[in-house]
């Protein structure tokens, strides 16, 4: 059955792992939004976690048609795809000792928070970079699903946002080209998602136009929106300060680009284990002998793309 996060909270007992994925969710607008289809049993001793679904690689059509004449048949083209869940997060080693000095924080709540944070992180990446011909641990994410497909546009020339004097002068010819690009997307998209320096760039442009839009989510972070859309930052790779979404250098420099998502069980969703929660915690324990102690995050997961048109990129943005 599909679950959010959220929902996946309602069949979990422990108090701890409660709060460990409150955390998934906090300041992570897709980990927030994403649907999951707990759909995925493991098989050949568990080495196995395949999620299978067909994808729609074009759309239907309609005609007319004289008296006494057939129509032309036609049908959608489908694509067969699998996607393997792949098992992601950390672990962190405290001293008993170190781990009793107590204060404002403890230090197990701190690793732990930050090692969520990290797999946080490792997740919006791999949502948008992964590829598993590359690192077979990982997803694969919408940019291998987009490049080449009819949802990438590409631009003419750069539109130029680099600059506040820029941005007042193409402001109007870059929302035209957005626009133009969200409404071949098969429904209104559920996110914008850039990294930091485009977000504000969509954010000055729609000041300009009067679009830009603030609301609160349910942890109580703000959520700015174009015409309604959220711009999510995906922030940057665990463990760095490197973009999820580069910015290019070269003959690309300060070239960047955006990607949109319809988030659905019919559009882009997320796959999960049937039966398990999404989200597992170890603690240390310390009531046994051992001086040092692990303690232990871990998510097992994977995105799915059931239709080409419910995702997008747009290419060629200059914000530097």
């Amino acid at each position: 059955m599909p679950v959010t996060l959220t929902e996946a909270k309602k069949n979990v007992q422990d108090a701890l792992t409660l709060g460990v994925i409150d955390e998934f969710q906090k300041n992570n607008f897709l980990l927030q939004n994403l649907t999951f289809d707990d759909a995925v049993s493991p098989t050949g001793g568990g080495a196995t976690l395949t999620y299978g679904y067909t994808r729609l690689i074009t759309q239907p059509t309609a005609a007319f048609r004289a008296v006494n004449a057939e129509y032309t048949p036609q049908e959608v083209i489908k694509q067969r795809y699998n996607v393997d869940l792949k098992v992601f997060g950390g672990t962190f080693q405290i001293d008993r000792i170190i781990a009793g000095m107590g204060g404002i924080v403890s230090e197990v709540q701190l690793q732990l928070e930050q090692k969520v944070k990290a797999a946080q992180a490792l997740f919006n990446d791999t949502v948008i970079n992964g590829d598993s011909a590359v690192d077979a641990l990982s997803f694969d994410g919408l940019e291998k699903a987009l490049t080449g497909s009819s949802t990438e546009y590409v631009p003419a020339t750069a539109i130029d946002l680099s600059t506040s004097a820029a941005v007042d002068t193409n402001y109007k010819v870059f929302l035209d080209e957005l626009d133009e690009f969200l409404m071949a997307i098969d429904g209104t998209p559920s996110a914008i998602m850039g990294n930091l320096k485009l977000i504000a760039k969509i954010r000055a442009c729609a000041r300009r136009s009067g679009a830009y839009t603030i609301t609160r989510d349910d942890f109580g972070g703000q959520v700015e929106s174009y015409n309604g859309v959220p711009l999510v930052d995906l922030g940057a790779k665990a463990g760095t300060n490197t973009p999820v979404v580069p910015v290019g250098s070269g003959a690309n420099a300060g070239l960047t680009s955006l990607y949109v998502a319809r988030l659905g069980m019919d559009g882009f969703h997320g796959v999960s284990m049937a039966g398990h929660p999404p989200v597992k915690t170890w603690m240390p324990d310390y009531t046994t002998s051992g001086a040092v102690k692990t303690g232990e995050v871990e998510m097992v997961a994977a995105v799915a793309l059931k239709a080409t048109k419910a995702a997008g990129v747009m290419r060629k943005i200059k914000v530097s």
